[in-house]
């Protein structure tokens, strides 16, 4: 039997796991309206008890000797409480339960307080109920008992503590409470007690204030409310079959009839119905008194258990729960914040849609709740937008006419989706939709094959649907939505290539050059898909193993894509020879063949068919797209590994010569023609240069020696002037190609000196000749001279030796001063422009704003590639400053690029960053003085904007003020000597020329240390005279101000000197932020900074004997600030890894957020404050992220509206720059 528990209870329960009072429900201890439980704790059945024995008696003589408490006497475990036993797990929860029911019926209120206990105690409670308080006290005095018993240092109780044991645990507290009552339904739970004592408790304990109560209990409940539904059905169904036999016998003739019989199936069936009478009042208890007020219960996890449990007893039991009287509760809580909860609601839905034959009981529920369900397909949470999606598929299933057009239209656009299990739900959504619908096949009938396949249809009303969804650049999404469902479809290319190349059916109709070119992309899409095995980019989480069946399935499908499109490929080429569209997408197939089926096959008479066409093709077109495609399918056939190799590579070495010779022919009668060329050999120059520069890219052509005919024509064009823009477009980027090809050669071989040399005259001759384009009338020539010549740079600056390439030192260079001051200037003329000098554009609104950004484009794909150059060191990092000083005014265009690019910088060299920021304020603040003088108004929009921007480059520099402390002293170093340089040409009486640019300086104080103010504060006084500090004039208050940051250490400081970490203010713009908590010095530093702080203005200097001191002021040794600042907090161990620049920061992300699903209007938005995060996770996030993104907000604006329509300050350079500007090299 089970051990008294009046003995004290030590079970190994964790510290960390007791459970605190909880606060977070408004219902009582006794609730109004409440339906009460007719039974208490200390009801007491009719019959005498047994007498009990000493503690140390119990299990002596009894029933199960060789057991003790409910579990064997093993591995020294006695006395053990039935908690320790099911959290052990180590017995079978049907002998455990065995041994509770002897024991219930050795002395049934010894085992009911064990079971008692075991409830308490599963809930992390250290209390424990004894005898006396059984007898003596009510459910409630004894819940208010061991509420008091609850240690309030933890909230985690069993069922919320991490870890695999109490997982189990959960699972196990859930299994022998369906064990209890299933071995107990025969008779116990009819005695009137057992099961009474419990709801009773349960109840008591569902309404506690306390959360662990409450949740355990409800847990509890509802999985005795589950058990007790499988009793009731059991007895439903031998009510049922007692009633069939009864009818059976009492139909019999009466000479056959056994009245005994009768009377036995009668008083049986009285049995079995009184019983049901009983389990039904047991379920209304449990029903009324727990689930009606817990699932709404303010904890989300308690809500969720109730509607799983709900959805488990109507599809258990629908004849009794599967109404409208229960379904209201899942279609109310599908409203609930909490996505954890609406999920539970559509997988107990899911259970019941799944049963066809409880679809007319669904009726109503379906027709009030669907809206919500289709809505729910937008929710803000992944996995219940993927559960709505594949209830709705359940609805579709079970029947046609639920769901209207516009249903299920909502849902058809999510295939489209970026989040790959919700495009997934949708696919199988509009595949059993559309493509259900199927010819039947003739049994014995041969299987029809191409035009005449019953997938025939089904791939057209694809191509249909593709394009009415208007998304016609999205069909590898679309193909990835329905390749787990709709594979087999999708792999019929034969039928496929049947609706392009065969003769439409008698009465069938042909298929559109539109339905044509969508077709050809969806088959390439499919092709793809098939031979790659992973999803398009942006739905793939990385790269999944494929499994031995999926490999298999690969190669499989690769063979018949070979063996199909080797054949098919060329007529379809012939076909669409001159539609280049159609042709670029054909001519992408060859790149996912398996080239060994070419020989194996026998199939050499269609590569070679393959070939002429792809030559044909190269000879028709001049279109950029499809020579580039066609060089592609080149290189993708010449592949040494097989066989076709030497084939492939003669008709590539035939077209190739053919295309050099005529070039080199048409060259040299365009160039002895001078002026009088016509447009036809401008034309055929421009159509033949463009074919040796797109192969150029993908093929070496260096034994024709390339360059010496393309810098020939290069030099024509510098020296006549007239060269048509396209010719030199191209013809410089055929030379980039050159260098590019002639480096790649020497990095990997042995190379030769003279090769060394010849390459390093041709890349200084090029870069050159770059340069002087730069000045060329045309803006696409310069454009395309600067990017060429951008590159250039990055390629061979000093970072090329780096990898083991030491033997191409000689090759790198570094750009001279005037190509730095040319690149610059480029960029300021060019980039940093307002739209409208741009784009001229008068073809309607539409063209126009397509125009537009299509230049903003472009300019951003400069502003990059400049970029690149600082990031890199190829130029010096002060150029930066001229880019740096834009980013308040085109921060909506290039905010995310020049922020980027400050990162990077940061990292490389913080001090020279610094500096540089500095450098940009300076400038603006000079270009401020030129425009409106040095009496200007600092109320003034502009040096308001210098100010804003100064307060944008603080938030640069992040929390952690150890890390940029050298970085932040420099800055003010350099502005404290700019606002002293100039002295005012009034005299010494009147503020220097630059005063007010302390002004500015002081939005960097806030990011100084509190020992580095007093510093900084001491360097500003070498630059003040006595009468400077006594003025107190509206001239003055920048200096005033200034000194006022530097002393205001408590107020500004962000972060405690010893730990080096802070939490966050509650505003960044906020001036008079409250001071947060600064940890203690050492006394000694504390009096100083005290007796700084109460200085109200400079004292005269005492006379010093040093030399250096008495040096003028304009002569002062700079180093001061550094060896008294910078050099005792110098760091090393980062500088080299971040010298280099090559490796690209991931930095803070901000993902996209689906849009707020149409029930959480009202859902308050739970901020996570990183700053409560521990030190080594701020240090974390401060080593990768140099940026305070938090509080950078959007540039300010006069006006509201102005303010409104800015965009959002992103961060990730990848969320606003395109794919092509940042390239596989940038950043």
């Amino acid at each position: 039997m089970i051990a008294a528990p009046e003995l004290p209870s030590d079970f190994p329960f964790p510290q960390d796991t007791d459970t605190r009072f909880s606060s977070d429900t408004d219902f009582s201890e006794e609730p109004d309206g409440r339906t009460a439980v007719t039974v208490s704790l200390a009801a007491k059945g009719k019959g005498g008890k047994k007498g009990k024995k000493p503690a140390g008696e119990k299990g002596k003589g009894a029933k199960g000797t060789g057991r003790l408490n409910g579990h064997h006497q093993e591995n020294g475990m006695e006395n053990m409480m039935l908690f320790e036993v099911v959290k052990l797990g180590r017995s079978a929860m049907q002998s455990v339960v065995d041994d509770w029911i002897e024991s219930y019926k050795t002395d049934r209120d010894v085992a009911l307080l064990d079971l008692i206990n075991f409830f308490i105690q599963c809930s992390g409670c250290k209390g424990v109920v004894s005898g006396e308080m059984f007898r003596n006290m009510q459910n409630s005095e004894i819940i208010r008992r061991m509420t008091e018993e609850f240690d309030e240092d933890s909230g985690d109780y069993p069922l919320t503590i991490a870890g695999p044991q109490w997982k189990r645990f959960k699972t196990s507290f859930c299994e022998f409470i369906a064990v209890l009552v299933r071995q107990c339904q025969y008779s116990i739970i009819y005695d009137e007690y057992m099961m009474d004592t419990v709801i009773s408790l349960l109840t008591g304990l569902s309404d506690s204030q306390v959360r662990a109560f409450r949740h355990t209990s409800t847990l509890a409940a509802m999985k005795l409310m589950t058990a007790l539904v499988n009793v009731a059905l059991n007895l439903s169904i031998n009510m049922d079959n007692t009633q069939r036999q009864y009818e059976s016998e009492r139909n019999k003739i009466v000479a056959k009839r056994a009245n005994d019989r009768l009377e036995l199936l009668l008083q049986k069936r009285k049995e079995l119905q009184e019983n049901q009478d009983e389990i039904e009042n047991m379920m209304n208890a449990i029903f009324k008194g727990v689930f009606v007020h817990r699932y709404r219960d303010s904890i989300a996890e308690i809500r969720a258990i109730c509607i799983e449990e709900i959805g488990v007893w109507m599809k258990l039991y629908s004849d009794a729960f599967l109404n409208d009287s229960y379904l209201k509760y899942v279609g109310w809580t599908m409203h609930d914040k909490q996505g954890e909860v609406r999920l539970k609601c559509l997988t107990a839905l899911q259970g019941l849609y799944y049963n066809r034959e409880l679809n007319t009981r669904l009726e109503l529920f379906t027709s009030r709740f669907k809206d919500r369900i289709v809505s729910m397909t937008l929710d803000k949470e992944y996995d219940v937008a993927v559960q709505a999606i594949k209830l709705l598929t359940l609805v579709l299933h079970s029947t046609d006419e639920v769901l209207s057009p516009e249903d299920c239209e909502s849902v058809y656009h999510l295939v489209y989706s970026a989040h790959r299990p919700v495009a997934i739900a949708a696919g199988e959504f509009l595949f059993k939709k559309l493509f259900s619908q199927r010819e039947p096949e003739e049994e014995g009938a041969p299987k029809r094959r191409g035009r005449q396949s019953p997938n025939a249809n089904l791939i057209k009303t694809t191509v249909f649907f593709f394009l009415e969804s208007e998304l016609h650049e999205h069909a590898a999404y679309l193909v990835d939505s329905l390749w787990e469902c709709g594979a087999e479809l999708l792999k019929d290319w034969e039928c496929m290539t049947s609706l392009l190349l065969d003769d439409p059916l008698p009465g069938e109709e042909a298929l559109t050059d539109r339905q044509e070119t969508a077709l050809i992309e969806i088959m390439l899409c499919t092709v793809r898909q098939a031979a790659e095995c992973h999803p398009p980019v942006g739905r793939g989480t990385g790269k999944r193993v494929m499994t031995a069946k999926e490999k298999k399935t690969q190669l499989d499908d690769r063979t018949r894509i070979t063996e199909l499109f080797a054949v098919s490929l060329p007529p379809l080429l012939a076909k669409y020879a001159m539609d280049s569209e159609k042709v670029t997408n054909l001519l992408q197939l060859p790149q996912f063949f398996d080239l060994e089926i070419y020989t194996t096959g026998r199939l050499e008479k269609h590569l070679e068919s393959l070939l002429r066409q792809v030559r044909e093709i190269v000879e028709k077109h001049t279109d950029t797209d499809v020579l580039e495609v066609c060089s592609k399918t080149y290189h993708a056939l010449c592949n040494e590994e097989f066989t076709i190799f030497n084939r492939v590579d003669i008709a590539r070495s035939q077209l190739l010569d053919e295309q050099v010779d005529k070039f080199n022919r048409l060259l040299e009668d365009f160039l002895q023609e001078g002026e009088e060329v016509d447009e036809d050999d401008t034309y055929q120059i421009l159509s033949t240069l463009k074919r040796i520069t797109a192969f150029h890219n993908a093929h070496d052509l260096s034994q024709w020696d390339l360059f010496t005919s393309n810098f020939k024509l290069l030099n024509t064009g510098i020296e006549n002037g007239d060269m048509p823009e396209q010719i030199v477009i191209q013809s410089l980027q055929c030379t980039h190609y050159v260098i590019l090809w002639n480096l790649a050669k020497l990095s990997e071989g042995s190379s030769r000196k003279e090769d060394m040399v010849t390459l390093r005259k041709q890349m200084r001759a090029f870069c050159l000749m770059c340069q002087r384009y730069l000045t060329n009338v045309n803006t696409a020539v310069k454009e395309q001279a600067f990017t060429i010549l951008c590159d250039v740079l990055l390629i061979f600056s000093h970072q090329m030796v780096s990898g083991g390439r030491e033997h191409l030192e000689p090759l790198v260079y570094s750009p001279e001063d005037s190509l730095q001051v040319e690149l610059l200037s480029f960029i300021l003329n060019h980039v940093f422009i307002d739209q409208d000098e741009e784009t001229n554009s008068t073809d309607g609104q539409q063209d126009d704003e397509a125009g537009k950004i299509e230049a903003l484009h472009k300019r951003r794909n400069l502003l990059a590639a400049y970029c690149k150059l600082i990031i890199y060191c190829v130029v010096e990092m002060k150029t930066g400053a001229d880019i740096f000083k834009q980013y308040m005014r085109y921060y909506n265009d290039y905010g995310d690029i020049i922020k980027e690019t400050m990162s990077k910088t940061r990292q490389i060299d913080k001090i020279q960053c610094a500096k540089t920021l500095i450098l940009s304020l300076q400038q603006l603040f000079n270009e401020m003085l030129s425009e409106l003088g040095h009496g200007f108004d600092r109320s003034s929009s502009s040096f308001c904007g210098i100010k804003e921007l100064a307060r944008r480059f603080s938030l640069t520099f992040g929390l952690d003020q150890v890390k940029t402390r050298d970085a932040i002293a420099m800055l003010h170093k350099d502005g404290i000597e700019f606002a002293f340089k100039e002295p005012s040409p009034q005299g010494e009486g009147n503020p220097p020329l630059h005063l007010a640019f302390l002004d500015i300086l002081s939005e960097f104080s806030s990011k100084l240390m509190r020992q580095d103010k007093r510093t900084v504060h001491m360097y500003l006084e070498r630059f003040m005279t006595f009468q400077m500090a006594l003025q107190r004039e509206d001239c003055w208050l920048p200096l005033i101000s200034y000194r006022n940051s530097l002393q205001a250490g408590g107020d500004d400081d962000t972060m405690s000197v010893m730990s080096g970490y802070s939490s966050r203010g509650s505003s960044v713009r906020s001036k008079k932020a409250k001071p947060t908590a600064a940890t203690k010095e050492s006394s000694s530093s504390s009096e100083v900074w005290q007796q700084s702080l109460q200085t109200p203005v400079m004292m005269p200097s005492p006379h010093l004997t040093s030399t250096a001191m008495r040096e003028p002021k304009r002569g002062r040794d700079d180093s001061y600030m550094e060896s008294s600042l910078l050099a005792p907090q110098r760091r090393g161990g980062r500088a080299a890894a971040l010298a280099s620049g090559a490796t690209a920061v991931c930095l803070f992300v901000f993902h996209s957020r689906r849009g707020t699903g149409l029930m959480e209007e009202d859902e308050e938005p739970i901020v996570e404050d990183v700053m409560m995060s521990s030190e080594g996770r701020l240090d974390d996030l401060n080593e990768g992220m140099d940026f305070d993104t938090m509080d950078i907000d959007l540039p300010p604006s006069k006006n509201r509206r102005e303010r409104s329509e800015l965009k959002p300050d992103y961060f990730d350079p990848a969320s606003i720059m395109d794919e092509s500007v940042l390239g596989v090299s940038m950043f």
